[in-house]
């Protein structure tokens, strides 16, 4: 990301109009995992399909203590009557709430522009963008994709499994991970601590240099 919003930053507090009333930002995160996710416009096809797969995959992010947060740069009113083509097409209730961001300050805020996509009035357009943010506000992970790409919302829930599970255990996850396979034990860890860490053992991957730095173990995924 470019901007000055980082990863490992606290996303700034800010206060806005949704599809379910006022939301202060900080107080809806709460104790949980939020996804805050963006879209160019209401009533464009590619967020339609997208905030149509959200709400079908609500309930497998709610097992995990995420909320869900959209984003469009169009008005309440808007959102409203646009809420009804998304339920139509998912066809999956939209029981999130879509900010209202019709000035545009918010999504530069949080940058979220796509530089290359303007709106009839000139101004530039919210990109498809996606920060995964934990329980402590900070920005966990950022996808940044511009409005001619739709997002592949699986791999989003991918990576909450994968970010929830390295919070709670000194451990990274491998290429194309999938929950249930093994994962990398940090580097930071020392054999001796890992024996008390990772109880169940591990294995290291023989590699020709000899350095045994891939060391291989599997925890089980808990939500």
């Amino acid at each position: 990301m470019t901007g000055g919003l980082s990863l490992g930053d606290v996303v700034p507090n800010f206060t806005a109009n949704s599809t379910h009333g006022k939301i202060s930002f900080h107080d809806y995160i709460g104790n949980h995992w939020v996804i805050l996710f963006s879209h160019p416009g209401d009533f464009t096809p590619v967020c339609t399909t997208e905030l149509g797969k959200m709400a079908q995959m609500q309930p497998e992010f709610e097992k995990r203590g995420v909320k869900l947060l959209g984003l469009s740069t169009d008005s309440v009113e808007e959102h409203k009557s646009w809420t009804s083509d998304i339920e139509f097409y998912s066809p999956s209730s939209v029981a999130y709430p879509i900010l209202a961001d019709e000035d545009r300050k918010l999504t530069q805020q949080l940058n979220m522009f796509d530089p290359d996509e303007r709106g009839a009035d000139g101004k530039p357009l919210a990109s498809r963008a996606l920060h995964i943010i934990g329980p402590d506000k900070k920005l966990k992970l950022s996808f940044l994709y511009p409005g001619t790409v739709g997002r592949n919302m699986d791999e989003v829930l991918r990576c909450v499994d994968a970010l929830q599970l390295a919070s709670k255990h000194k451990i990274a996850t491998p290429v194309n991970w999938q929950p249930g396979q093994d994962v990398v034990i940090s580097p930071s860890v020392s054999d001796e601590q890992a024996k008390e860490m990772f109880p169940q053992g591990w294995h290291t991957e023989n590699l020709p240099s000899g350095k045994p730095y891939l060391r291989m173990t599997k925890i089980a995924q808990t939500n």
